[in-house]
Parts: structure tokens; sequence; C-alpha cells
């Protein structure tokens, strides 16, 4: 199987991609270049996440903490798994859990992120329905907002430096395809770096294929109009922060940080225009318990005495915060578990339930109060 470490799109050559980039970089007005990649610094080279510059590029190679016969060893137990993978989800869960928590191999990972997403099934259920979806002629409304939008995405990456790249092309049919599958969604500006993060590891049809199973399942009803489900997450992950650093969420309160403020991004685009993309953006989960918990020492919230001091340190954390050993770490020190999660979902339903029927009954009373003095109103 081939490694997934780089790129799936072959390189051209470094000096004439590096002159791109930089012609590129000097033509684009500032607001055409995604959070995450805008920098002054550029190598000729990609790091071997494909990333020519910005925040996502790598300077030196991470730094290996297994040998490589730990490395063969955890590839085969892999791909053992992967060729056995009903069994596995039906009977030894627990194993994949395990196994995912201590990273999927670069090897490994595009077939790991097929059968994780469920996307393999999406895929054999409707076979050539891709390219079927690609055909259609779309919204020329939406259409014209995935034009204007795909070339801010990961601009410094090899994959999407200039117009005439396959990525940006493959980026804009995955968009357009979905819009195309789920017109009652169609297009939200937050979709297209997770589009074009699963266009760095996958095929572009395997790619879809998680795409839609991202936002159909594990980000259900979030790029709706009116964004309810991001608003019940904010109340969970406020609930949660105040479990995990109690001192972080007083210092929230205290300055008036609603969670909208901060972690909109982070999960609407599904951390991929927070974390460094390869082995961070794709192994943390609970990343936003412990970014809330960067406010924990004492030290930094003594150097936040405003609103804009706070967001300014959620927003922008030294470095360290955003490496994967670091953050899985921490994570997995959290007191929190699973039953935490799942009590806490429930009481945002209810509690946005609750708020709902009393926005109909108010507007109920409202269109009552108004008509029951016409003629004709009977008690």
């Amino acid at each position: 199987m081939a490694t997934m470490a780089a790129s799936p799109t072959s390189n051209s050559s470094a000096s004439t991609t590096s002159v791109s980039l930089l012609q590129r970089q000097s033509s684009k007005n500032a607001d055409t270049v995604s959070v995450c990649s805008t920098t002054s610094a550029f190598s000729t080279c990609p790091d071997r996440h494909g990333f020519y510059g910005g925040n996502q590029f790598s300077e030196k190679p991470k730094k290996e903490t297994l040998t490589r016969e730990q490395i063969i060893a955890r590839e085969k137990k892999w791909i053992h798994m992967t060729s056995h993978w009903s069994e596995y989800m039906n009977t030894n869960y627990k194993k994949v859990r395990e196994r995912c928590r201590k990273g999927i191999p670069d090897a490994l990972r595009q077939k790991a992120w097929f059968l994780l997403t469920g996307a393999n099934h999406l895929m054999g259920k409707f076979p050539d329905w891709y390219q079927h979806l690609l055909d259609q002629p779309g919204n020329p409304q939406i259409i014209d907002e995935i034009r204007k939008d795909q070339h801010r995405q990961f601009p410094h990456h090899e994959m999407f430096i200039d117009d005439d790249k396959p990525g940006q092309k493959e980026l804009f049919n995955v968009l357009k395809a979905y819009s195309v599958y789920n017109p009652t969604v169609g297009y939200c500006q937050a979709q297209a770096p997770i589009a074009a993060f699963l266009l760095m590891q996958l095929p572009s049809e395997q790619a879809f294929w998680c795409f839609v199973a991202i936002c159909d399942k594990y980000l259900e009803n979030y790029f709706t109009p009116g964004l309810e489900m991001l608003q019940r997450d904010a109340g969970m992950l406020n609930r949660l922060l105040k479990k995990t650093s109690p001192a972080a969420y007083r210092h929230l309160q205290k300055h008036n940080v609603d969670p909208l403020l901060y972690m909109t991004d982070w999960f609407l685009c599904a951390m991929t225009r927070t974390l460094p993309c390869g082995h961070t953006a794709a192994r943390v989960g609970l990343f936003s318990l412990r970014r809330g918990a960067t406010l924990g020492p004492q030290k930094v919230r003594s150097q936040c005495n405003g609103l804009c001091e706070t967001l300014a340190v959620l927003r922008s954390p030294p470095k360290k915060f955003l490496e994967e050993d670091f953050i899985m770490h921490h994570i997995f020190r959290l007191n929190i578990t699973i039953e935490d999660f799942h009590r806490e979902h429930k009481k945002q339903e209810m509690l946005h339930r609750k708020a709902k029927l009393e926005q109909q009954k108010a507007v109920q009373q409202q269109n009552g109060g108004g008509s029951s003095n016409g003629p004709g109103r009977s008690s």
C-alpha cells in the first residue's frame, strides 16, 4: 500500500512551485488566504505533509518516538484489522478505539479513514453516484460561491497552490457533488477546509464519501441555517469546561467570553483550520476542552485582563499546545467520561426544546392577542 505521509498529488519541481507560490501570494489580497496559512516565510520544498509555508508548515520533521520495528509491527496490526474490519467493529471495537488513540500509521491512513467514517458503506451502496452527481448542473448560486472559496483553502499546500492544480479542481468537484447530493444543506463556507483536508489524504471519490459521512452524520445539522446544533454544542463545551478546568471557566465567565466567540471555527471546520495538518488534526477529538484549559495556569489568566486578551490567547496559543503528543497526553488526563458527554447532551437537548417551546408560546400569544380584538372572535 502506498505511503500516505505526503499528498497523493505528485510534486512538480520545487523551484517552479516556490516561484508560483510567491507570485500567487503577492497578487492575492489578504482576505483570500485561509486563517491557518498566513505567513511571510516560504520554503523551496514542501514538508512531509505537502506545505510550502503557512502555519501548517513543519520546519523540522517530527521526531519519531518508535523504532522501525515498532512501526512495521503497528502497520501489520492495522493491515490485519482493516482486512477484517467488520469482525473487529462487531466484536472487538475496543481494540479499534485503542489503536486509533495511539495513532493511525501513515501508510494505512487512507484506508483507515475510509473505513472509520463508514464511507465504504456509502460508496458501496451508491456505486458510480459520485460521477452522476458531477454530471448534474447544480445550483448556479452555490456553484459561484464554491468557485469564490476554493482558492482560499490551504493555499500554501502543493495541491492547492494554483488554480490549475488538480487539488483545486477536485475540491470544487467534491463540494459541488455534495451540494447536489444534499440540496437541503447545499454549501457552507466552513465545509471547504474539511473537504480540502480529506483530499490531502484520499482520492476524490473516497474523499467525497468521507465528506458526506462527516457532514451528514458526525456534524449533522451543523451547516443548516441558524446553526442550532453548534449553539447546543457550545453549551455542552461550556458545561464540560466547568468540570475539567474550573479556573479557566470562571475566567471566561468573568470576562463574558461566550463559547461561540472562540469555538465556532474549531467545531464548524472540524479543527482543520486550527490544528496542524497531518497527525495532530487527524488524531485530536477533544481538543477544544484542552484549548480552553490553556487558560488554566494563573500566570496566563493574570495576563488576560479582558475579552480581547482572553480571545487572543485562545486563538493563538503557544506552539507546544498544538503539538500532537502534548494534546493527546492531556486529553487522556481529562477528568471526563463518555457518560458525562451523554448527560450534558441530554441537558442541552432539554434546554433547547424548552427554549423552542417558550418561543412558540410567545409567538402564539402575540398572534392570539393581535386577533382577539377583531370581529367575530369567540372565546
